[in-house]
């Protein structure tokens, strides 16, 4: 795979926008955003800057409406005006050359948070998941994605498995994401749900992916498809199973607890750096504020 000219951000979210979790009582209450610092940074990175052309697609929310507007208005408190939704519900609309369209006018798209099974199985194959591949690989373009989204841009998503029952054989249900990044898998909501035995199930499963675990308010803004850039106010989970010496995974029965041995686990924020390629971990020890 070539070196992409586009950036992708991906976000662990502030809250599951749209997802089984919300109900109607409490929904109001739980459409916060993350903070200004992370959108501020995307319209930093942005082609046109405040001028860029940025579509929300709302498909993996079950409340696309509410979810648009949300984000309509963020990015007008940061003077962005030039903000569209494109809420794509079924794969014909993912085909439709009007929403190719709009696509190839981006500047930025940004992915939002609900189910990333949605994302995968209206969006996986599809003309716009090809035109998404080829302008994130070709432009100066940016794919920004929250919660699912995030989830599902790489080529292997985790959507399912409690955070109790992790690291039992089984209980992680892993399968194809959208593929923006190879080599990783990313899970969300990360500190706040305690899932790091999702991630450390996921990596001793297959060592070549490095396990990315977003806090809520933090992400990645990942380069050259390789330099990785922790922006935001909380924690970035690394887990690398490189040097994993082994793992009973294979031997034990379904719901059995399994056993790693030797997997290396970093964690980082805001400003500190590290490379997919070669595993460098570069810490920012003139730590700034994440939302100056």
């Amino acid at each position: 795979m070539s070196t992409p000219k586009g950036k992708l951000i991906i976000i662990g979210g502030s809250v599951d926008k749209g997802s089984f979790s919300q109900t109607p009582e409490n929904l109001p209450m739980s459409l916060k955003f993350f903070e200004k610092g992370i959108l501020k940074r995307i319209c930093v990175e942005a082609a046109k800057g405040t001028l860029s052309r940025v579509e929300i697609i709302t498909t993996a929310s079950s409340i696309p409406v509410e979810v648009g507007e949300e984000y309509i208005e963020a990015f007008k408190q940061l003077h962005v005006e030039n903000v569209g939704v494109l809420d794509i519900r079924t794969r014909e609309e993912a085909n439709d050359p009007k929403n190719l369209e709009r696509l190839q006018n981006a500047d930025v798209v940004m992915l939002t948070g609900g189910d990333q099974l949605r994302l995968t199985s209206i969006f996986g194959g599809t003309a716009f998941h090809h035109l998404l591949l080829e302008r994130y690989e070709n432009d100066n373009f940016i794919i920004s994605g929250t919660s699912a989204g995030a989830a599902a841009s790489s080529n292997n998503m985790i959507y399912q498995g409690s955070s109790h029952g992790a690291l039992h054989k089984g209980e992680v249900k892993i399968t194809g994401g959208l593929g923006f990044i190879n080599n990783v898998i990313i899970d969300t909501h990360f500190v706040q749900r305690g899932r790091i035995g999702r991630l450390l199930y996921a990596c001793a499963s297959n060592p070549i992916n490095l396990g990315i675990g977003l806090g809520e308010d933090t992400g990645l803004l990942i380069t050259d498809g390789n330099n990785m850039e922790a922006i935001g106010s909380g924690l970035v989970i690394l887990v690398d199973g490189t040097n994993m010496r082994h793992t009973n995974i294979f031997d034990v029965e379904m719901g059995e607890p399994i056993s790693i041995d030797n997997l290396t686990v970093h964690v980082i924020s805001y400003g500190d750096h590290f490379d997919l390629k070669t595993k460098k971990l570069t810490l920012n020890s003139g730590k700034k504020s994440a939302n100056v």
